[in-house]
C-alpha cells in the first residue's frame, strides 16, 4: 500500500517519557539512545499485542519503530485487515508515518482514508462519501474494533472508508 501520514500527537499513548524528550530535540547520550531503542521495541510489542487482542489475522507480524515512523511487515488475511492494522498503528500517539510492507492473501480494492476534522461525526462523514448520513454504521463497522462507539471519534483520527457496494 505504501507510506501513510498521521498526526503523531493524536491517539493511544504507546511511548513513555523518553519519546517526548526525543521529540523536543534534547541531546541524547548513548545510554539514553539505548533506553529510546528499548522504548521503541516496547511500543512495537504493545502494538503487536493490540493487533492480536483485536484478532486482526496476520502471519509473522513485525513492527519496527524508528523516530516517529513505524514499518510493519507480515501477511494479512485480507485487504481489510491490512488497512485496519495500518490504522491501528498510525492512530497511536507518537506515530506520524506508517510504512506498510504488509502483503495480503486475498487481494481486494483499497478503501479510502479520511482524517477526522473538528466538528465531524460519522453521519457527516457517511454523507460525504456515500451521499447518505444513515450509512454512518458502515463507517463504524469498517473501523471496528478500533472504534468502540460511533459517537467517539476525535480530530486527527484516520478512519477507513470502504468503497460503496
Amino acid at each position: 500500500m505504501g507510506v501513510f501520514s498521521f498526526i503523531k500527537d493524536a491517539g493511544e499513548k504507546i511511548f513513555g517519557k523518553v519519546k517526548e524528550q526525543e521529540e523536543e530535540n534534547i541531546e541524547v547520550s548513548e545510554a539514553k539512545n539505548e533506553i529510546l531503542r528499548k522504548e521503541n521495541v516496547k511500543a512495537a510489542s504493545k502494538l503487536l499485542e493490540i493487533i492480536e487482542k483485536f484478532d486482526l489475522s496476520v502471519e509473522n507480524p513485525v513492527i519496527n519503530i524508528e523516530g516517529n515512523t513505524a514499518t510493519v511487515y507480515g501477511l494479512a488475511d485480507s485487504q481489510e485487515i491490512r488497512e485496519k492494522i495500518v490504522l491501528l498503528i498510525g492512530n497511536s500517539e507518537g506515530i506520524a508515518r506508517v510504512d506498510d510492507r504488509l502483503a495480503v492473501k486475498i487481494e481486494a480494492p483499497e478503501a479510502s482514508f479520511h482524517t477526522v476534522e473538528r466538528g465531524e461525526n460519522l453521519s457527516k462523514i457517511a454523507k460525504e462519501y456515500y451521499k447518505d448520513a444513515n450509512k454512518y454504521m458502515v463507517v463504524f463497522e469498517a473501523n471496528r474494533p478500533m472504534l468502540k462507539d460511533p459517537d467517539k471519534i476525535y480530530p486527527g483520527q484516520v478512519l477507513r472508508i470502504p468503497q460503496q457496494q
